[in-house]
């Protein structure tokens, strides 16, 4: 699945979706899509992620008391 980092404006390869799909992490392994090689998997941090389309992320992947509200 690719991501867009809000930050840099660069697309990542999200390494595991379960990280993404769990509230529990605030963090997912995610490669850099710059270059031609193939990058290490770094941390990226939830908040700095959206849709390519630029979408926001659900909240039910980011919030875990997105049921209070």
């Amino acid at each position: 699945m690719f991501l867009r980092q809000r930050s840099s404006g660069h697309i990542v390869a999200v390494v595991d979706p379960e990280q993404l799909f769990s509230i529990f992490h605030d963090k997912i392994l995610a490669r850099d899509q710059v270059g031609e090689e193939e990058q290490d998997p770094e941390p990226i941090a939830k908040s700095d992620l959206v849709f390519l389309s630029g979408e926001p992320l659900p909240r039910c992947w980011t919030d875990p008391d997105y049921r209070e509200r």
